[in-house]
């Protein structure tokens, strides 16, 4: 509480998908343990995801609670249990989501309005809470869930045009103007960024909502990238607070265990089998909750894994469809799918440690036994792969991702890429093939070759965990954040108590 018995209060507004929820969480809980009022907005079934964590804090005596809304699902033709991009198959089920995510504007308005937060930390991706909190006279800070990296290259692009220069869509380019050399293709870029697409005028809005926000959150930590967030506060003019790594607030081995959702492995299997393994012979493959291979690129990571005789754990993700399959009536019904046999074959020998679903990501990463970590390269599985010391395999598929494996391949040097170059808008749309003998070369050089690249990873772990603590570049400006926000709502009260 403040110095006049008020305490703080702030609401949390997630966006409807694991990777933006997980950390908004996170998030929430940190300003919650330092003595901040934090209330979650979110519908019963994604609340469900992290419930159990929020009963813990509040058993601790932290001030965190969760607020329900219902989404009107039956409304634009969805199942009642499609609450989460997660669970949308494919682009057109998605894009009903996305109909009925903003629908719920009206609901969320009418408890901002009853709640009188002093603060709305909401995604990116709603932009109306900037408005909401203007008519409010309080702040919106957004929350990106990317890094001060992705978003200057964004900006670069967007300023200088270097790829209007470009014909081939494969041909490389520098992204000019940037603290470190980086080349990108064509294909890597966004549509958006090369001509007009169906979410130009969505994307408009969410410029417009962050220029009339308070500021912007970022989970990273200062050391990670410092010519970044200098970059991105001095020449591109943004207000943010670097307050990461989110994933570091877990400290409780069942936190980590449950973060994000409940895990479909036991977490003691899982350990077991990673404690009989050698120090850094592990190869982690996780490629997110929403990305979707066909079986033939499955296959090649299958046949991949098996010939690079590494010991692996791969979480399998949802099979993608083809048409081809969609006309056999056993692979209609086929959510998940492997090659015939390669389970068995793996768990035979005690080379491969198959999970289909969620995954204890955080506490896979963190064991001794993992030498490096195959990426989608969303941006919380390259911090936590940072966090954890571990060196990374790079394969982006869509939204900033391409962007983000930069940071990692060619600023950093902590990891080596497969060598997708195709942006795609959907995470559930088919991407070029990546035969076996690229994911091979990569695997080699990460888990055979990747010593130097393994002492950086290291080395960046260390700070971001000096980072959160106690007088690190995190903790400082979370309680710079804090004190603000307390300074921003007494002002308030002073202006108001003199207009009476």
């Amino acid at each position: 509480m403040d110095s006049k018995g008020h305490q703080l209060d702030v609401v949390f507004i997630p966006y409807m998908a694991p990777g933006h929820m997980m950390p908004m969480v996170e998030i929430s809980r940190l300003f919650s343990s330092h003595g901040v009022k934090a209330t979650i907005i979110t519908t019963s079934i994604n609340a469900s995801r992290f419930k159990n964590i929020i009963d813990g804090d509040v058993k601790l005596g932290r001030p965190i609670s969760i607020l329900t809304i219902s989404l009107p699902l039956m409304e634009v033709g969805l199942p009642e249990g499609c609450q989460n991009l997660a669970s949308a198959p494919d682009p057109e089920t998605t894009i009903k989501l996305f109909h009925a995510i903003e629908m719920v504007q009206p609901q969320i308005e009418n408890l901002l309005t009853d709640l009188k937060p002093d603060c709305i930390v909401s995604d990116v991706l709603h932009p109306w809470t900037a408005y909401i909190a203007l008519q409010l006279s309080i702040p919106r800070l957004a929350f990106s869930g990317s890094c001060f990296f992705s978003d200057c290259v964004s900006y670069c692009i967007q300023q200088y045009a270097p790829h209007k220069e470009i014909q081939l869509e494969n041909e490389e380019f520098i992204v000019p103007n940037l603290p470190d050399q980086v080349v990108l293709t064509r294909s890597q870029l966004p549509d958006l960024v090369k001509g007009k697409t169906d979410f130009d005028e969505l994307f408009e809005r969410l410029r417009e909502a962050e220029k009339r926000s308070y500021g912007v959150l970022i989970n990273s930590f200062y050391e990670l990238e410092p010519a970044y967030a200098d970059y991105s506060r001095l020449q591109m003019g943004k207000r943010s607070w670097h307050i990461g790594p989110l994933s570091l607030f877990n400290r409780e081995m069942d936190d980590k265990a449950e973060r994000g959702d409940k895990s479909s492995i036991h977490t003691h299997t899982c350990l077991s089998w990673l404690d009989s393994k050698e120090p850094n012979s592990v190869l982690y493959i996780c490629f997110g909750s929403l990305t979707r291979f066909t079986k033939r690129q499955l296959t090649e990571i299958a046949t991949s894994l098996k010939e690079s005789a590494n010991p692996f754990i791969w979480v399998v993700g949802k099979v993608l469809k083809s048409s081809e399959d969609e006309s056999r009536e056993e692979d209609r019904e086929e959510e998940w799918w492997l090659p015939r046999g390669f389970e068995e074959q793996m768990k035979g020998s005690g080379q491969g440690l198959i999970i289909r679903g969620w995954a204890p990501q955080v506490l896979i990463l963190e064991h001794p036994a993992i030498g490096g970590f195959m990426t989608h390269c969303g941006w919380n599985s390259i911090l936590e792969g940072v966090s954890a010391g571990v060196p990374l395999i790079t394969w982006p598929i869509f939204a900033e991702q391409f962007y983000n494996e930069k940071i990692v391949t060619q600023v950093l040097k902590l990891g080596v890429g497969v060598g997708n170059k195709v942006w795609k808008v959907w995470a559930t749309e088919e991407s070029p093939l990546i035969e076996k003998e690229r994911i091979k070369k990569a695997i080699s050089t990460v888990m055979d070759d990747g010593e130097e690249m393994r002492k950086k990873a290291k080395k960046l772990s260390e700070l971001a965990k000096k980072a959160v603590e106690e007088g690190g570049s995190s903790h400082k400006d979370m309680k710079a954040l804090i004190e603000e926000l307390r300074l921003y709502r007494e002002k308030s009260i002073v202006q108001y108590n003199t207009q009476k």
